[in-house]
């Protein structure tokens, strides 16, 4: 028995050698550490500097311990490895603790590994829990305590650990989770990057912020046992928990819809390192218009049986301020602001009165509202009867079906979709009377720059969110130069154009989008109420919403002059609160404001249905059976 024992211990040595003088001639050498590959990451910064989205792997700057606060590496030691100074990498008691239960449990549940053994682990190794590379993962523990000092591990390991949400390193965790630097860091936000290391994602602050403060008070208590800080000290940090989501970036309703479509955008670029993207973004109006856009759905959408909106906010020059591309990110990632294609209805009639005024008509030129026939089809208004002789100001303000018909057929319906494709439509539009009512399919960002132009005094608009890349060393790799392609309408037509669609809020169908200061704009509804408009703009913001549903089906009576023009109401308040009114281009002494419709609140000066609004199925659908034109598209919400 004594010479099998002797024989089975003596192959158990040469095996355990072999395996040991394996692991070691593949061990890295040098500082291969130092040299490691990560997946690009991609920061962008709203127009206030302020974090708003990051993609790929972040890593903050590689800091020295002595620029890190005392508490960090206190808290992490406390917390992993309350022995790392003075075991050789490995500690047996832990390391035999954690083989019990894994015995015990017939998994691989403890690892008892030290920060050394992480370190191993992070740097060289794959996270697999098996027995070969728990042993290979401790070679490489002692075989790093022979080569570095401990305060170098510890420092390797702070730099390199993954602490959740794409973050890499004790630096980029601080300025992923509080937006400033480690270096900055106070005992409780020390706490909570350490208590991150067990489980980075479930007990990430964005992921929720009171696990977060109660595991970080888990780490004071430990921090106390290892005498690096006294109760009273470890209680008056964790006082600090309650600051804890305030400082936090807002990660859940954050503008994910306007950050994914930045991001695809530098994706065409093929940046191949670390870059941070200024953008146009503003996080007050981004914000407000995130609450507006669910708030609306969530009292008035059962009313009207509508489930989703959109909002889109642009300076006259194209630059977003803002953008909501659904009622719920988590839910649905589809950007309805840059990717759905819907029928504008009747805030089409841009294109059709701006046709008019460059063809030689005026505002105040007269038409008869009255029972048009095309074939065996009729044009009518929204609400029944008609209102006889009235100018193309009237008819524009009432939204007039009829009139809108009569003037695409004096001007051209080809005409009317070369106006619509110079200020910026880029899809195809049917090319039949249809066409006059809103009949083709837009997307809003599209629509929404064709009012900029309105808005800026006739100059066309690329809409844009990237002011300027840089690389991880600051180098400026793309800073945006120039504008849009130049004057597309002259200053005597914008001024016209203005007066008309001024005339909408302040006498027609959008009085409920009054804003108490010079604004213009124009409703929209197709066909069965299935989509609802208001494109609205002052000369500082140009603003566009739509409620609807993604499966076309109709909602109950829903017009553009109810909820999108209260929604725009409501947003175009908090966004232009601390600015000056304005007049709009071309005219220099707006009429006065209606205190009346100037409130907070959206149901003062509301108008009923948005009156005059598109039948544009109807009507295109008969025009397309009497052999006139092509008829629209299907409504359908593309994807």
């Amino acid at each position: 028995m004594l010479r099998c024992a002797g024989v089975l211990f003596a192959w158990g040595l040469l095996l355990a050698a072999g395996l040991a003088a394996y692991v070691y001639l593949n061990l890295p050498t040098g500082n291969d550490w130092m040299r490691f590959e990560h997946k690009p990451s991609v920061t962008l910064l709203a127009d206030d500097g302020s974090t708003i989205a990051t993609y790929g792997d972040v890593y903050g700057q590689t800091l020295h311990l002595a620029d890190m606060p005392k508490a960090l590496p206190e808290a992490v030691i406390a917390t992993e490895d309350r022995r790392f100074y003075s075991h050789f990498g490995i500690d047996p008691i832990g390391l035999l603790r954690a083989l019990w239960v894994d015995i015990r449990t017939g998994h691989m549940i403890q690892g008892g590994s030290t920060i050394t053994q992480q370190l191993a682990k992070n740097v060289f190794l794959t996270p697999q829990r098996t027995l070969s590379r728990k042993l290979q993962e401790a070679v490489i523990a002692v075989w790093l305590e022979q080569h570095y000092t401990k305060d170098q591990l510890l420092e390797i390991y702070l730099n390199r650990v993954y602490l959740g949400a794409g973050a890499y390193g004790v630096d980029a965790a601080a300025r992923r989770y509080f937006g400033k630097s480690a270096r900055d860091l106070d005992t409780f936000q020390c706490a909570v990057i350490a208590g991150l290391l067990r489980a980075p994602s479930y007990y990430s602050p964005a992921h929720d912020p009171g696990l977060a403060a109660k595991r970080a008070r888990v780490v004071l208590e430990n921090m106390v046992h290892s005498d690096y800080l006294t109760q009273a000290q470890a209680d008056t940090a964790a006082a600090e928990s309650k600051s804890l989501t305030a400082v936090l970036p807002n990660t859940k309703a954050g503008p994910r819809y306007f950050a994914d479509w930045v991001q695809d955008q530098l994706a065409d670029d093929n940046y191949t390192g670390d870059v941070t993207v200024e953008t146009t973004l503003d996080p007050i109006m981004q914000q407000a218009a995130q609450s507006i856009i669910a708030s609306t759905l969530d009292k008035e959408g059962p009313r009207y049986h509508a489930t989703q909106g959109m909002l889109l906010a642009m300076s006259p020059d194209g630059a977003i301020r803002a953008m909501v591309g659904g009622k719920d990110y988590a839910t649905s990632q589809f950007n309805r602001v840059t990717q759905a294609e819907r029928q504008p209805g009747s805030s089409f009639k841009l294109f059709v009165y701006l046709t008019a005024l460059e063809a030689g008509m005026h505002p105040s030129d007269t038409f008869f509202d009255g029972p048009i026939s095309i074939g065996n089809w009729h044009v009518h208004d929204y609400e029944p009867g008609f209102l006889g002789n009235v100018t193309m100001g009237e008819a524009v303000a009432q939204s007039l079906n009829t009139v809108a018909v009569e003037v695409a057929q004096r001007v051209g319906v080809a005409n009317v979709v070369d106006t619509a494709h110079r200020l910026g439509i880029t899809s195809d539009l049917p090319r039949n009377l249809s066409i006059a009512l809103g009949t083709g399919e837009v997307s809003m960002l599209d629509l929404t720059s064709a009012y900029a132009v309105m808005a800026n005094g006739g100059y066309g608009v690329w809409p844009y969110g990237i002011v300027e890349v840089k690389d991880a060393q600051g180098k400026v790799l793309y800073r945006r130069t120039g504008g849009g392609p130049g004057r597309l309408v002259a200053p005597n037509i914008v001024a016209e154009m203005n007066r008309l669609l001024a005339g909408v809020i302040a006498h027609g169908t959008g009085k409920a989008a009054a804003i108490g200061r010079p604004a213009a704009g124009k409703t929209g509804t197709t066909s069965d109420f299935r989509d609802a408009w208001f494109e609205g703009y002052t000369p500082d913001l140009v603003t566009g919403v739509w409620f609807g549903n993604d499966d076309n089906s109709p909602m109950r009576r829903a017009t553009g002059g109810i909820m999108p023009a209260q929604a725009w109401h409501a947003f175009m308040m908090e966004a232009l609160k601390d600015v000056p009114p304005n007049p709009l281009p071309g005219l220099a002494a707006p009429p006065p404001p209606n205190p009346a419709v100037a409130s907070n609140n959206p149901a003062q000066g509301s108008s009923g249905p948005d009156v005059g609004d598109a039948i544009g199925n109807f009507l295109s659908r008969g025009l397309a059976a009497i052999g006139i034109g092509d008829g629209p598209k299907p409504d359908n919400n593309r994807r």
